[in-house]
């Protein structure tokens, strides 16, 4: 069975210990609204609602990222919350995912891409570390 929005949002609210409608509460939205969230008979709430879900089930970064994806499937939207700014404040971005979509890009390509910039972010840590 496919994960759903709902169905992340309760095993996550039960790992912390909340109940529904101590999360409910502290969402500040009525216990009705939320248990038709976990049940997948509501789509996700709106951003705002999302990262203050994040923060009470401290979520991790791939938690965090996993959560707005399946807000965004939930939604019918295409993009993830947190993508579409980033998207189009750069125009080389779109130019990429555009270059990536015409050439069906493989998950290697995908892959090897992150692979690169991942090796990047942590050589530029290293450097920082070692001007101290």
């Amino acid at each position: 069975m496919e994960e759903t929005f709902g169905g992340f949002v309760r095993e996550k609210r039960r790992a912390c210990g909340l109940t529904l409608r101590g999360l409910a509460a502290k969402l500040e939205l009525s216990p009705v609204y939320m248990s038709n969230i976990e049940n997948s008979r509501r789509a996700a709430p709106t951003h705002e609602y999302l990262d203050r879900l994040a923060e009470i089930l401290q979520l991790d970064k791939a938690d965090q990222e996993r959560l707005l994806d399946l807000a965004a499937k939930s939604q019918h939207n295409r993009v993830s919350a947190d993508l579409p700014n980033y998207i189009m404040d750069r125009e080389i971005v779109r130019a990429a995912l555009r270059t990536a979509k015409e050439a069906d890009a493989t998950d290697q390509e995908w892959q090897d891409f992150i692979d690169q910039i991942n090796r990047r972010m942590k050589n530029s840590g290293e450097d920082k570390g070692s001007e101290a």
